[in-house]
């Protein structure tokens, strides 16, 4: 070109050639002359505010060095529904700024200054699983030391996803992670580190951590994946929080009124099965308890199944059942009062083998009670064996009485008929004794089942 280069375009390449040929010997030591008791003057790090927009570094080889460590002080929020964990987080940064070097001897024994970090080129840093906004307070600071490293730490409200497993609730554990990586540079120009190891971060995390809420902190892992987009490489770390729910508060306010409840309706099979006030007792039992479901809904999780909503289902399905179960009671033996039906062949067979388990072939049962060796039942209008089976009268007593209807097989009948009232009678009483039992494994279960998960 015969005229060369304008006159602007020749101060801008000036201006460029000097920016990047100043790191050779001591151009880049800061002159501490202006550093005294009354401050320091911004002049001395004018040099280093202009190049704030690129990344400091003399060799465009060598990548820059960020060390990352946070601390977790406070869980604030775990949303199930929407699968979300809300934490408030302390993020430290430190790397080395080569632009930046002054002598403390020389410089009144400054080692540290405190440096807006508006001014300062920083890492453009993020955790991927958040969602939200960065809210950290704007105008923060960062201190800078005599040997150019610099340590920038800032408060930030993260809401971040988490894949949630409400299974156990409420001695769920959840395992949420931060990834922190880089937006813009990958490894040729960025490489991550640890500040602290990993049991530093969880114990000091532990130790300031705010809230005293439903969630405790459990520990922090960490690995060091990279993260492949297309044909860049970028670095990144991961951190592997797991936080544990404290059941206290829905033990006592879920699973112990529901436990009392069930135990009182177990309870209540000690009432007589002939008794008018054992179906009405466990009908109010049972409106009670649902109730109380409707009352402790909003303290389940919004979405998914707990094993928690299963144990109340398994409640609630025992005190029907038992509810039916007494009802045909009821039904069964207002019958055997009035026509007792005859007991079914299998119906005999199984009650003969419960009543009697060490026989293993029951023989077929005998007239009378000889076969079972039941007791008569006392139920309402009626009357004991004993009572209805009269002493057979002889054939004279009987032409004396005048009473020719009054022969032994009719004496047999009453009898065989008393013998189907305390077959019936045996057969609830076996029926309230299953159930009985059932209750008793259903809540045993229960009960090691919940110190099994509280320790676990």
């Amino acid at each position: 070109m015969e005229g060369g280069w304008p006159p602007v375009w020749r101060f801008l390449l000036y201006l460029t050639v000097s920016l990047l040929l100043q790191g050779k010997g001591n151009t880049f030591t800061i002159n501490c002359s202006r550093f005294d008791q009354h401050g320091v003057d911004p002049a001395v790090f004018q040099a280093v505010f202009d190049r704030k927009a690129f990344r400091p570094f003399i060799n465009y080889s060598i990548p820059t060095h960020v060390n990352i460590s946070f601390t977790l002080s406070a869980i604030l929020a775990v949303d199930a529904q929407l699968q979300l964990l809300t934490s408030f987080l302390w993020i430290n940064l430190m790397w080395d700024n080569p632009f930046i070097r002054w002598n403390p001897e020389e410089c009144v024994n400054i080692n540290k200054l405190t440096v807006s970090a508006e001014n300062l080129w920083l890492p453009d840093i993020f955790i991927v699983e958040s969602m939200d906004v960065d809210r950290a307070p704007p105008e923060l600071a960062a201190y800078v030391t005599s040997e150019g490293r610099i340590k920038y730490n800032r408060p930030l409200r993260v809401t971040s996803i988490c894949n949630l497993d409400i299974f156990y609730f409420p001695f769920d554990q959840q395992n949420c992670t931060f990834t922190f990586t880089s937006f813009l540079y990958t490894v040729d120009s960025m490489l991550l580190g640890m500040d602290k190891e990993v049991w530093e971060i969880t114990d000091t995390s532990r130790n300031i951590i705010q809230t005293q809420g439903e969630w405790e902190l459990v520990g922090i892992n960490k690995a060091t994946p990279k993260m492949m987009v297309g044909s860049s490489v970028y670095d990144q770390i991961v951190f592997y929080v797991a936080i544990r729910r404290r059941p206290r508060l829905y033990v006592i306010n879920l699973l112990v009124p529901s436990g009392f409840l069930v135990a009182i309706d177990a309870l209540s099979f000690y009432l007589p099965a002939e008794s008018e006030n054992r179906a009405p007792f466990k009908i109010t039992l049972l409106l009670g308890y649902n109730v109380f479901l409707l009352m402790m809904n909003d303290l389940l999780p919004a979405n998914g199944t707990p094993l928690i909503s299963v144990y109340f289902a398994l409640c609630l399905s025992l005190m029907v059942l038992s509810l039916l179960e007494t009802i045909f009671i009821t039904y069964l033996l207002h019958l055997a009062t009035t026509q007792p039906p005859p007991m079914p062949q299998w119906l005999h067979f199984l009650l003969l083998h419960c009543t009697s388990p060490r026989k293993c072939c029951p023989t077929a049962p005998q007239k009378g009670n000889k076969g079972l060796g039941l007791t008569p039942a006392h139920l309402p209008g009626l009357k004991e064996p004993v009572e209805l089976v009269q002493k057979v009268p002889g054939p004279q007593e009987a032409e004396l009485n005048d009473c020719p209807g009054s022969t032994r097989g009719q004496q047999e009948d009453e009898a065989q008929k008393q013998h189907l009232v305390s077959l019936w009678v045996q057969f609830s009483h076996m029926m309230d004794t299953l159930l009985f039992r059932l209750y008793l494994l259903f809540m045993a279960t229960s009960i090691i089942t919940v110190i099994v998960l509280w320790n676990t």
